[in-house]
Parts: C-alpha cells; structure tokens; sequence
C-alpha cells in the first residue's frame, strides 16, 4: 500500500493505471459496463422505493389500525440501518464486499415482503426493521464496490451515476405509488419491488466476484470482526431509537428514554466515526462531519418545505410535492458537474460554493410566509440547493475513497454514513421540537400532513438555524486537504 501523503488528498491506492485505461472511456466501457448496470440499477430500485414508501403508508398505517405507531415505520427502518453500515463495513473490509452486498440486498427484499404481507402494525414494523438492516448493508458494500472495482478517475462518474439515478424516482415516485396505492392497494408497493431486483443481480453479482470480492489481501489472514465496533453499532442503534421514541412523546416521562438515549448513543458514534471529526480536523474526519452537516441541514428543512406550502399558501400537497421535483434533476447535473476531470483542481471551492447554495435555498424559503412573494421562489431556491447538495455530496464521497486505505474503505463508508443518516434524525428532531414549541402542530417527518393553526414564526424558527448550520458546512467545506506536516 503506497503511503498517504498528509498534504495531498490526491493521493491514491490504486494500483497504477494502464494507459489503455488512462486513453479514454467511461463507466459503460467493456470491463466495466455490466457492473456499472448492475449496482446503478439496484441504486435505482432502492430509490424508487425509498421515494414510493412515504405514499404508501400513511394508508397502510390506517388499514393495518396502527395510526398511532405511524412514525415507527419510518424510525425502525433508520435504527437498523445504523447497524447495518457497520456490520458491513467490518465484513466488507475483512472478505470483501459480495457478502453484505448479496445479504443486504436479500435482507431489503425480505423486509418488503414482510411489511407488504403484514395483518398488523407490528409485523409491518418489524418487516421496516428488517429492510432497514438491508439497506445499511446494501449502502456501505456499494461503496467498497466503487474502491475496489473502479481506478480513481472513473469514481466520480459512477458515483454521480448513483446521484442520478435518484432523479426518475424523486419525480414519479410518488405518482406512481399513489396510483398502485389506489387502484391496486398498497402491498403492491412492498410486494412488487423485490421481484424486479433480480434482474440488476443477474448482471452485478458474477462482476462484483470477479472485481471486489474477497479480502485485499488474500495472503493475509481473515481478521475475525471487531467486537467492540460491533457493540457501538448495536448502541449507536438503540440510542437512535430512544431519542426518536422521546422525540414522539413531548411529555415529562420522555425525558427518562431521551437522558438514556443520548448516554448510549454519544461514546458510540464517537467510537464509530474518525477521531477528529467534531473538531473538524482537516482530511478525513472534515469529509465526514461535511457529509453529516450538509445532509442533516438540507433533509430538515426539506420535510418542512411542503407543509409550509399547503398550510400558509394554500397549495394541494401534490402541488407542493412537485414544487421540490425539478431539484431531483439539478442535484444529478450538481454531481455531474464534480465528476468532471476539469473541475478536480477545484474541488474544495466547488464544495464551499455548494454549501454556500444549500445555505441561501433554506435561507430563502421561509420568505413565501410574505404573501407577497410569489410560491415559485421556493421551486428556484431548491433547485440551487439541490445544485449545491450534489456537487457537496458527490465529492465527500470521492474524497472519502481517496483518502481511505483499501483494508479501510468499508469502515469510513459506514462512518460517512452514519453521520449521513444520525444527522438527518438529529436535526429533523430539533426542528421538530422549535417548530412543536412555537405552536407549529404536529408535523411528520416523512409526509407533508396538513397542520391546521400552524404559525409562521414556527417555519421560521426551523429554516433559519438550518440555514446557520450549513453556514458552517461552508467553513468546513475548506478543511478537506490534510494538514502538512
């Protein structure tokens, strides 16, 4: 392994390039295209579903008499997640990423069925709970994919391909549910997907055993999984879970599991993630807090923006629903654009100015309380802010490759997404807390439900910090290169 140069976050593990490889072509060349089909295709299917769910179940909760434990299908399938990025990391670094890629993937299906086959609410949990798990696994095991299979210079290509394969699903997504949901019924959402997973296997799986499979060193010894990773996981897990149960519960009797939570969850996401990375220490624990910062600040504002919308401007929820849609396509042209060899050389100011973009969109949008301002601002500032989000979110994740040794790409992939999916919860529950306590309503962090006597201060009260926080992002954006010693 060639030794990292603290100075230069240029520096790469690669074996050297060819010059064939070197002379041209992309991710859809001969040795690379039905990998490259495979894994953006299951990329695709998760978005589909990740985008469709939010449709579904409200419907399933009230068929299934479960109203009540409606936020819990959402909260299981983030807590097991956790989990699951970290199991992967630790088997994916250790024998290779086929492993958690394949049982991560039979793991989402299987929880799919089970949700969609459900007689009560609590299978229905529990079958979130299981897809969860999968999709943590699914998540990391992609990522060392990309490291292991793909030389530096067509890494930002397939990981701008993944960011575009969002775009069809955030735009149709719903529309789609919503009409399987009403003239099919909602199981077929859970039930039909699993199904059309097999194809993108077909074509990954045989190219991930011939490119990424096995440990990086086969001479080596196999290491037997770290067990005390593995307890951080399951606490990092459960402390999640208690903060979002007392994040439900506005009651005195919450603080007792919110006090728990946060003793199980703090040493553990410390224990997970690089050492640094609340202090923004340049290189590596940057890239991670940047990931968390700018995903936590841009998702909390996001899932307040179609409330805003319906309750103090008067639109339909689909209307407000599409207002948001066109950002799913500048995000793909943002990550497209960091994915360029022209833009390399510029990648930390491309980065600022992202973070910049995300901080004016959540910045801008709480000004059509003013009745004044017309509605469509909202669509343009988010279109920037999603801009801002791909370039910012794109390049995390090509620096986080660079910067990781091959025996640890699976772990710092989990640790980027752990500050991904913790921070999203983090923020999204103080939002909701400053938006509850100014008289906001209740609000659902997945569905854009109409509050009735909800007050304007209250959308300020979350828009505002959000915007602060990505500020912030901006500052750290500038700490990627290691510091020369």
């Amino acid at each position: 392994m060639a030794a990292l140069d603290p100075g230069d976050t240029d520096v790469t593990h690669d074996a050297p390039i060819s010059p064939s490889e070197e002379s041209g072509g992309g991710v859809l060349r001969a040795p690379y295209r039905a990998l490259s089909l495979g894994i953006v295709s299951v990329v695709l299917l998760i978005a589909f579903e990740a985008t469709a769910v939010g449709t579904a179940m409200p419907v399933a909760a009230r068929e299934l008499d479960g109203v009540s434990l409606y936020a819990f299908g959402f909260s299981a399938y983030f807590t097991t997640s956790l989990f699951g990025m970290v199991l992967s990391g630790q088997w994916a670094d250790r024998r290779g990423p086929l492993g958690p890629l394949a049982t991560g993937i039979g793991a989402f299906a299987a929880g799919l069925l089970l949700s969609g086959t459900a007689g009560a609410m609590w299978m229905f949990i529990l079958g979130r709970a299981v897809q969860g798990l999968g999709g943590g696994l699914v998540i990391v095991a992609l990522y060392v994919v990309v490291s292991r299979a793909y030389p530096e210079h067509l890494r930002p290509s397939i990981l701008a391909a993944f960011a575009a394969s969002w775009v069809v699903p955030s735009v149709v997504g719903p529309l789609v549910a919503g009409t399987v949901t009403e003239h099919l019924g909602w199981r077929w959402v859970f039930v039909g997907i699993p199904v059309l997973v097999l194809g993108p296997l077909a074509l990954a799986l045989p190219a991930i055993r011939r490119t990424a499979s096995g440990p990086v060193d086969p001479s080596a010894p196999v290491e037997a999984f770290d067990r005390r990773r593995v307890r951080l996981a399951l606490g990092i897990s459960l402390g999640a879970g208690l903060l979002q149960y007392a994040g439900q519960d506005l009651r005195w009797l919450s603080l007792l599991p919110a006090v728990l939570g946060a003793v199980v969850l703090v040493p553990a996401v410390l224990g997970l993630l690089p050492r640094g990375t609340y202090r923004a220490v340049r290189g590596l624990p940057s890239v991670v807090l940047l990931r968390g910062i700018a995903a936590g600040s841009f998702i909390a504002a996001e899932s307040f923006v179609p409330l805003m919308l319906v309750t103090q401007r008067g639109l339909s929820p689909t209307m407000a629903g599409l207002s948001l849609a066109v950002g799913g396509a500048t995000w793909a042209f943002g990550s497209f654009v960091q994915s360029r060899p022209a833009m390399e050389p510029h990648r930390t100011w491309l980065m600022v100015v992202g973070m910049l973009l995300v901080a004016a969109a959540i910045a801008t949008a709480p000004t059509v309380l003013i009745d004044a301002v017309p509605v469509w601002i909202v669509a343009v500032a988010w279109a920037f802010g999603c801009l801002g989000m791909g370039t910012v979110i794109g390049s995390t994740s090509v620096l986080l490759l660079r910067l990781s040794p091959p025996k640890d790409a699976g772990s710092n992939s989990a640790a980027l997404q752990i500050s991904d999916g913790l921070s999203n919860a983090l923020l999204l529950a103080a939002g909701g807390a400053a938006f509850a306590a100014l008289g906001g309503g209740m609000v659902g962090a997945h569905s854009a439900a109409e509050a009735s006597g909800s007050h304007p201060g209250a959308f300020v009260a979350v828009f505002l910090p959000m915007a602060a926080v990505a500020l912030v992002g901006a500052w750290v954006a500038t700490r990627m290169r290691a510091e020369s010693r």
